[in-house]
């Protein structure tokens, strides 16, 4: 088993990290760094519960650690982590700047330390079928790709998410999600063009993005708004066969905030009234392939223990995730 220990215990810590990191039949959640100590004993009483992320880089049992932390803290944590000779998985975005993920590629390698990004989304079972529609060539050539991760959230909450802040902003948020499913299925796009702003009353970063990333004649719109209430659709796909269309987001998220372990059966499977629908001569509904958040951790796993994996999320691709999001603000900055 890999000693681990999960750095946080908000959202992505409590909800995502520390259910999947628990119920991996190759991880072991070894300390959990938060405040919250009752409630973290209830929840894992066989894990310790430390207040200091320094006790975890002076003990040497600890093999990998979790930050489930605030955006700005991701580059200094890693580099004390990696420093410290542990494996590391950093919560999505890796950081804040190109720069910062350059360093702590460059300390990774120097370290002989596997450094990761929680790129779950990856996993999600409505990416995972688009990703086979298109593979499979069922739409053939495409030639309009739109991904939407729309919310009706009208008021400001005071979250560090939503205050100005090195990484705050939905851009970073659920941004850094949609670029990185475009260019796991796409690549480096040709051109970019952007509109980010903070479209909120008194909102201090932004909370809006409409992106259109190129590629020859395709055109892949990415886009999030706070002012959704009922979302037209979460990916619609359109190619020279047919068209995909998709609404309602993967059910994962929502299962372990309700308490529903990755090991339950039903976990990650979609209700078949929220199938997509293949538009061709006729209309098709595609059922949805089972979402597994617990593979990026199997990946992580097994590269840690020296072997090959697809799952495993790079920082390199990570790095890209960051420099699409330096690109996409100096443009918008400019316009």
């Amino acid at each position: 088993m890999i000693d681990t220990a999960l750095i946080g215990y908000g959202l992505a810590g409590r909800v995502f990290h520390a259910p999947l990191i628990h119920h991996s039949p190759d991880l072991n959640l070894h300390t959990i760094v938060s405040s919250q100590t009752e409630m973290v004993n209830a929840a894992y009483p066989d894990s310790k519960v430390v207040d200091d992320f320094n006790v975890i880089l002076k003990d040497d049992t600890i093999d990998a650690v979790v930050l489930g932390t605030p955006n700005a803290l991701h580059f200094p944590q890693a580099k004390a982590a990696l420093l410290a000779g542990k494996h590391v998985v950093v919560d999505k975005p890796f950081t804040t700047s190109v720069a910062d993920a350059d360093e702590l590629i460059a300390i990774a390698k120097e370290q002989g330390r596997v450094l990761s990004i929680f790129q779950n989304r990856r996993w999600d079972g409505d990416f995972l079928t688009v990703k086979k529609l298109i593979e499979e060539g069922a739409l053939g050539k495409v030639y309009q790709f739109e991904s939407h991760f729309d919310r009706f959230r009208p008021n400001i909450r005071p979250r560090w998410r939503e205050q100005d802040g090195a990484g705050s902003g939905m851009l970073f948020d659920l941004g850094a999600h949609l670029i990185d499913q475009a260019l796991q299925l796409f690549g480096w796009p040709d051109s970019i063009s952007a509109d980010v702003f903070g479209q909120r009353p008194n909102a201090v970063t932004d909370d809006y993005f409409h992106l259109t990333l190129r590629y020859g004649d395709l055109r892949v719109l990415l886009q999030s708004c706070s002012f959704v209430q009922r979302p037209t659709c979460r990916f619609a796909v359109h190619g020279e066969r047919g068209s995909f269309i998709k609404h309602g987001l993967d059910p994962q998220e929502d299962q372990l905030k309700n308490g529903m372990l990755p090991t339950d059966a039903g976990y990650g499977l979609e209700l078949e009234t929220a199938h997509g629908e293949l538009v061709t001569e006729k209309i098709t509904q595609v059922q949805t392939m089972q979402g597994s958040y617990p593979d990026f951790y199997a990946g992580f796993a097994a590269i840690v223990r020296g072997n090959v994996d697809t799952r495993f999320v790079s920082a390199e691709s990570a790095r890209d995730v960051i420099a699409l999001i330096e690109q996409i603000k100096l443009i918008d900055k400019q316009s």
